[in-house]
């Protein structure tokens, strides 16, 4: 499936405002947003009838790196089904406070976004450890919240589309599935999988053409897990989504865009096709001219009606 993109009177309304800021408030806010994290959080206040449960420490050790946030109903009766964001940013940056699926709590759908430990802190599998464990979590405190723990579903995007789809295909994978915040009884499997444009086979992706020097000690995935790729295959075997594939895997939807200039875009449908060889359910959308994220791969309507129409059929049973 193939979706192009448009630009029409929204695209020129935001060109036209942007352009009529003057540069001294521009250059005032882009002093504010300088730093690690460069980008504005996306934390919009929640809707009417919906609350925000901040830092819920599901490692229980009070890292703030393992804490969540729950979007919910104020009606603790209204038991959805649960959508579980795990942000991007190269596994060295970003935050749960970015999080752009909210849109979803208007279709039915509870919601949790999750930090997870970052590469400076801890190497992997660490943050595969961290997300189980916080799906785990989820699953024992959902009397608790209300949602329904027996309809999960995860998305994310780049690092967090790796770390969504590696958690979808690794089961219970003892060596990806940790013990963080305990929980044992619970399972860490989930009903579907939304992954964009996440890497899925770290030693393929070495000699495939992007943006970034991939060789060397310092690229995203070197510092995830310790070293470079190709001095460390077993690692970044370890770590690919590739590695896990089996028949038994939750169905998969994947966005990526034909000219990402980070994770190539080959990482994707290369995932796909072992997928399906493998009997998964398993749909690639390849946005046409799409770059590393964008308003068609999340916000777009088009968009929207395609991930809403997976999530239910295969989380809800429509």
């Amino acid at each position: 499936m193939i979706i192009r993109r448009r630009f029409g009177l929204g695209a020129m309304m935001t060109i036209f405002v942007l352009l009529a800021i003057p540069t001294g408030l521009i250059a005032q806010q882009q002093k504010k947003t300088e730093g690690k994290n460069a980008r504005m959080p996306l934390q919009r206040p929640v809707p009417p009838g919906f609350k925000l449960v901040k830092n819920q420490d599901y490692g229980g050790k009070g890292n703030p790196r393992q804490m969540l946030d729950l979007y919910l109903p104020v009606d603790k009766a209204d038991k959805r089904p649960l959508i579980v964001w795990i942000h991007g940013g190269g596994w060295k940056n970003g935050s749960k406070e970015r999080m752009p699926m909210d849109w979803l709590l208007q279709k039915g759908y509870a919601i949790a976004s999750i930090n997870y430990r970052l590469s400076d802190e801890a190497k992997f599998p660490a943050q595969s450890h961290d997300c189980k464990g916080a799906v785990r979590w989820l699953r024992a405190n959902a009397g608790k919240f209300g949602y329904d723990a027996s309809k999960i579903g995860i998305a994310g995007s780049s690092a967090g589309g790796h770390l969504v789809a590696l958690l979808g295909v690794s089961g219970d994978v003892k060596e990806i599935e940790g013990d963080v915040g305990g929980n044992p009884k619970y399972s860490s499997r989930v009903q579907a999988v939304i992954d964009f444009f996440g890497p899925t086979d770290f030693l393929t992706m070495v000699d495939q053409p992007s943006r970034i020097d991939r060789s060397g000690p310092d690229c995203p995935e070197a510092l995830l897990i310790g070293g470079t790729v190709k001095e460390n295959p077993d690692k970044a075997r370890a770590a690919s989504p590739s590695t896990y594939v089996t028949k038994d895997d939750p169905p998969i939807l994947i966005y990526q865009g034909d000219k990402d200039p980070l994770v190539p875009w080959k990482q994707s449908t290369t995932f796909h096709a072992q997928l399906q060889k493998a009997g998964v359910v398993s749909e690639l959308v390849m946005i046409k001219d799409g770059g590393h994220g964008g308003r068609e791969f999340m916000a777009a309507d088009e968009a929207r009606v395609k991930q809403l129409a997976f999530l239910d059929k295969h989380i809800k049973g429509k």
